[in-house]
């Protein structure tokens, strides 16, 4: 879904009108929508190790379903807890912490691997699992989205979610503060 409008001035003086992305409740993990994936994915840990480590890492690093497919085992560092992410599309490489619980399950994961690939599958089967494992019907970028909402919710820092998610252009991640600001006030004015 598009937003408002954002004017460009081209090099021949012309303006040209482009939309901006708009953010809205279909295309991020509402808490509830959240807390029930995570649910759903610590209880398969154990069973399904590499699976739901990787959604939990996709809904722990905002990390792209590419960035995510990308990783190599030297992404993962020990001694910080982190796991580096070479950024896509334009995007700013980042190095984002992870919870030391999910780094042991990482680490645990790691023992198993024959390849230096961390996720050895296609972007298809990547989409299959997810429609497996999803709480609601949303799409698996619906992560990236979470993710962002949840930190800047927490943090009220825009630049600080713009280095997370490796955007070049603040403007890039407006919509969140946009989106959190819009729906504050609007229930401040109608509730």
């Amino acid at each position: 879904m598009l937003g408002s409008d954002i004017h460009f001035r081209m090099p021949n003086d012309e303006v040209v009108a482009a939309q901006r992305y708009s953010l809205n409740k279909n295309k991020y993990l509402l808490p509830p929508e959240r807390e029930r994936l995570e649910e759903i994915l610590n209880h398969f840990l154990n069973s399904d190790l590499r699976n739901a480590l990787m959604l939990h890492l996709a809904l722990r690093t905002g990390a792209r379903a590419q960035e995510l497919l990308n990783l190599v085992q030297n992404d993962v560092n020990g001694f910080d807890q982190t796991l580096f992410i070479r950024g896509l599309k334009g995007s700013n490489d980042r190095e984002i912490p992870l919870p030391p619980r999910l780094f042991s399950h990482l680490e645990r994961y790691l023992t198993t691997l024959d390849g230096n690939e961390l996720f050895p599958i296609t972007y298809n089967r990547l989409r299959d699992i997810w429609a497996t494992y999803r709480p609601v019907p949303k799409k698996f970028h619906c992560l990236r989205h979470t993710f962002a909402m949840n930190l800047y919710e927490k943090t009220k820092d825009l630049r600080l979610v713009q280095v997370a998610l490796g955007h070049r252009s603040i403007t890039n991640t407006m919509i969140y503060a946009d989106y959190a600001y819009s729906r504050q006030e609007l229930r401040k004015l109608i509730l």
